[in-house]
């Protein structure tokens, strides 16, 4: 006899919920401090189909946590909460009860880290970390090989530390210069089992679209949460609060800011770090409003540590207009007039806030 679960599979009502979950997080996209305009609402609704993606993804095609694989949350055409342009993600499944082995290859990538996570942006839009280790705490042979054990017991080597409630793996691979970088190769497997996975089950099919819809429908709101409290403060890049950054699944090596930009045609945002200290990366980056990284496949929306150019004493100034004003560190709005913008410090020495001001773009092209 069919279970309840089995019977809403059977009857399509857990697609009817599904869907209907899809249509209430529409809603984010509407309210009323968003910007009206066509163009931000157009992506607005394209970054749920982008979130769509993400969620069936991460919880019914590589939700299996005895049979991970790593699969790209973000990238190019899917992204999260002001995705870092620089990182290639990867993320897993995973089962704190469980003993995972991941077998990889260093690569040539700057900055490589592995964090256990638990909770999720489907049930209380944390991310909590319980384990975390960087390649510089890591042992590699000389071709550049490695083994990294995940378990809730101690190992010897490199090991990444599990809970009971341990339920996902967060890889971070950061570029400085994408063209010229190899990144490492990464496979996870359970330790300990030979078995197949099993065909799908409808119960495991019903509870993966309640979570997929409750992911869309979450982490629209909570990063829509966040660009309403940025408006406050238009054209500025304060530190942002670290601890909230840490909870939805934050790098602990990352210092974050965060802030809101609004522009008209002939201004400029010029944001100026006095002096650049020590640390293993950093990178300004520019996002829309629903805090997606704009399209950097085809415009300059980000400069990090390698592609800024510095001044004599050690500083940067960047400058975000919507016209090129001739001088170095341009970042393009992409025919945005608004939107959310991030700096990050990776492993730095101290924090060196950023300033900002909003000039005419005029005065900048006449220097």
């Amino acid at each position: 006899m069919a279970s309840s679960l089995e019977e809403q599979v059977i009857s399509g009502r857990a697609w009817h919920e599904f869907c209907e979950m899809l249509k209430c997080a529409g809603e984010q996209i509407l309210r009323p401090e968003a910007p009206q305009d066509a163009f931000t609402r157009a992506e607005g609704f394209r970054y749920l189909s982008r979130l769509i993606r993400i969620g069936l993804e991460m919880h019914v095609e590589g939700a299996d946590p005895d049979f991970p694989s790593l699969i790209i949350p973000s990238h190019e055409t899917a992204k999260i909460g002001a995705d870092n342009p620089d990182n290639l993600y990867q993320y897993a499944r995973l089962n704190g009860r469980n003993d995972y082995l991941i077998r990889g290859n260093r690569g040539t990538v700057p900055y490589l880290s592995f964090g256990s996570q638990k909770g999720g942006y489907e049930t209380d839009s944390k991310m909590e970390q319980t384990g975390f280790i960087d390649a510089a705490r890591m042992q590699f042979e000389s071709d550049g090989r490695f083994e990294l054990i995940l378990s809730q017991k101690p190992h010897a080597g490199n090991w990444l530390p599990l809970e009971v409630q341990s339920n996902a793996l967060v890889v971070r691979q950061t570029f400085l210069d994408r063209r010229n970088e190899k990144p490492a190769q990464l496979s996870i497997e359970p330790i300990g089992s030979n078995d197949k996975p099993l065909p799908l089950a409808p119960v495991r099919l019903h509870g993966g679209l309640q979570n997929a819809g409750r992911f869309v429908e979450t982490t629209a709101k909570l990063f829509a949460d966040w660009a309403r409290g940025y408006q406050a403060h238009p054209n500025q890049l304060p530190p942002a609060n670290q601890a909230l950054c840490q909870a939805v699944g934050g790098d602990p090596n990352i210092f974050y800011y965060h802030g809101y930009w609004a522009l008209e045609q002939d201004e400029a945002l010029v944001i100026e770090v006095e002096r650049v200290p020590e640390c293993r990366f950093w990178n300004l980056q520019i996002n829309n409003y629903w805090m997606e990284s704009l399209d950097y496949r085809y415009h300059r929306i980000h400069l990090n540590k390698h592609s800024v150019h510095y001044n004599e004493k050690g500083g940067v100034t960047m400058v975000l207009a919507d016209r090129d004003p001739g001088l170095p560190n341009w970042l393009k709005t992409a025919g945005h007039r608004v939107g959310t913008m991030c700096m990050r410090w990776v492993g730095a020495t101290e924090h060196v806030h950023p300033t900002t001001r909003v000039v005419k773009l005029a005065e900048l092209t006449r220097r």
